[in-house]
């Protein structure tokens, strides 16, 4: 029997050309983050997570148009909402549903020809970023807001949100926040799409598995835990009291270090940038420099760096974005990785089944009950 790695940890699961972590450098078919960031409109990385290449200008187009199509709901999707679109309900709980519920509007849910698979990966995409945004408009008794076809994608999502338009500093940070956030090798949401999807499940099983796995604070819901310390500070002058506290007690400290990364999340320093843009746009300084510091003492004490989670808290936070959407804009943005990950798997599938080593007792016999 092969030996036991817990997390699966160093096991190789798949093949992929959708994105690499090497030498702590994240690429996505082998585009530098960096390089993307720049330069790259998130529907542009969408077409290069699915199709391993940059598209052209028609191919932008048809994509654009396609996004813009799709991201109306069904009218009942709309009333849905008004069932459990409440403050007692997390957003991510609300996704989970929501997004199981569209595949009752997809009369060829279950056809896997890759081409019906890939304007599935079209549909969904377009639809999570109106789920988000219908369900934190709806939970504040507010009417959803359809989508702008002069919009972006990003701008498209502030707009739904908010029910104004985003300024281009805005549009420019979640842009960046959506590229960064959009896949990042065989994480554990990546990996349970692929499980979902390996048994021949359709696309939206895939997808709400995905959701599923992300909810967990493990894995998505650090930027809102980010947030909660942000704001449980208070002020520049209560850091070194409160991580004295949180040393002190062995708490962890939310968005530094990474299980991957050992020199840097790469992708840290450009929301960092935005953050300190944003806040200064929207009149937050004192946020960035309450997070500037908090980064120094935890490298000094800790010897660890902000992860990407780190600044994206306060991005989001200075966007007037609800603490609790924080996850769902990851699950926003992450769709483009889950889909080219599903994808990826139907296109050479082997159903996932790995093995597992009992540790339980052996060579009981049954009893019967009056003997017990």
């Amino acid at each position: 029997m092969a030996q036991l790695q817990k997390g699966l940890e160093g096991v190789i699961a798949a093949e992929t050309k959708i994105s690499s972590i090497i030498d702590s450098q994240l690429t996505y078919a082998g585009y530098d983050i960096d390089d993307l960031a720049e330069n790259a409109l998130f529907e542009e990385v969408m077409f290069l997570l699915w199709n391993y290449r940059l598209p052209n200008e028609k191919e932008l187009q048809e994509l654009k148009d396609k996004l813009h199509h799709y991201m109306t709901l069904n009218p009942r999707m709309y009333s849905h909402f008004e069932e459990y679109a409440t403050d007692e309900v997390h957003p991510m709980t609300a996704l989970r549903t929501s997004v199981s519920y569209l595949a009752h509007f997809d009369d060829n849910a279950d056809d896997n020809d890759e081409k019906a698979l890939y304007e599935r990966g079209i549909r969904i995409q377009a639809k999570i970023a109106s789920l988000v945004t219908s369900f934190a408009r709806v939970r504040e008794g507010k009417k959803p807001v359809k989508p702008d076809t002069s919009l972006s994608y990003a701008a498209n999502f502030l707009y739904m949100l908010r029910g104004e338009k985003p300024t281009d500093v805005e549009v420019e940070g979640f842009n960046k926040a959506l590229i960064l956030h959009a896949d990042h090798e065989l994480n554990a949401s990546a990996f349970t799409a692929r499980c979902a999807v390996s048994s021949m499940s359709d696309m939206y099983s895939g997808i709400t598995a995905a959701v599923g796995s992300l909810k967990g604070p493990l894995h998505g819901g650090a930027n809102e835990r980010v947030m909660r310390m942000l704001t449980e500070i208070g002020s520049i002058d209560n850091v070194e009291a409160y991580l004295k506290k949180a040393f002190d007690n062995k708490e962890k400290i939310m968005g530094f270090g990474h299980r991957v990364y050992k020199d840097g999340d790469p992708r840290a320093k450009y929301l960092k940038e935005m953050s300190h843009k944003i806040t200064e746009e929207t009149g937050q300084s004192e946020l960035f420099e309450i997070s500037l510091k908090i980064a120094d003492i935890v490298k000094q004490e800790k010897g660890l760096l902000p992860n990407v989670d780190f600044y994206s808290a306060t991005v989001y936070h200075s966007m007037g974005i609800d603490h609790d959407l924080f996850t769902p804009i990851f699950a926003v943005s992450r769709t483009s990785g889950w889909v080219a990950h599903i994808l990826e798997q139907l296109r050479n599938n082997r159903i996932m089944r790995p093995r597992a080593t009992y540790i339980g007792e052996t060579d009981r016999k049954y009893e019967p009950i009056e003997k017990r």
